[in-house]
């Protein structure tokens, strides 16, 4: 049995838990609080490229880039506002690379489940992941001959940071799957 969040509808939205008139809304709290939480667990691992495939399959690019942009501004704000990192030149621009592969693998995930529109949806999600990750992971090691952290690339610590990333879509996914189950309770309610 499919899940009904995760079928395809007229609309671009391949994850459709709200209205599509509250899906921008929707999406910029789950993926802030996510972020939120994220960032204060992994600090600078937090699993942007399971964000970036939530943002893609909920909304059009143009909606799903500034929603993952103010996943980011949370990142680096509770990065230097409460973890303390460290306000110098190196820090900076490793935190725009961030930005900048966050919104690389929001349009890449865009892409792959636009290509894949008519696969089941956990085919399309696993590759928008993959490539998504990828193109998040290859951002970041571009800029490492000018940033440093080369040595942060290792096949267990990469590996281990897209299990992450596979982890939280899936949780994502849950927790659009419950708010679509819950949506109609709660509008039954308010109208009595």
């Amino acid at each position: 049995m499919t899940l009904d969040v995760l079928a395809p509808s007229g609309s671009e939205a391949r994850l459709a838990p709200v209205p599509p008139r509250h899906a921008a809304a929707f999406c910029f709290a789950l993926l802030t609080t996510a972020c939120a939480l994220a960032s204060f667990v992994f600090a600078c691992a937090t699993p942007f490229a399971a964000f970036a495939v939530i943002a893609a399959a909920m909304l059009p690019l143009r909606t799903a880039l500034p929603v993952m942009l103010g996943a980011w501004l949370v990142n680096q704000g509770i990065g230097f506002g409460a973890l303390h990192y460290p306000v110098d030149a190196n820090t900076l621009a490793w935190g725009a690379m961030i930005g900048a592969a966050a919104l690389s693998a929001t349009a890449t995930a865009r892409g792959v489940l636009q290509a894949l529109h008519a696969s089941p949806a956990p085919l399309a999600f696993a590759a928008a992941l993959l490539g998504a990750y990828t193109a998040y992971e290859l951002v970041l090691l571009a800029a490492t001959p000018a940033l440093g952290g080369a040595a942060s690339f290792t096949l267990p610590i990469v590996a281990r940071l897209g299990l992450t990333s596979a982890a939280w879509l899936v949780g994502l996914v849950a927790v659009s799957e419950i708010v679509r189950l819950l949506a109609p309770l709660a509008s039954r309610r308010a109208t009595s």
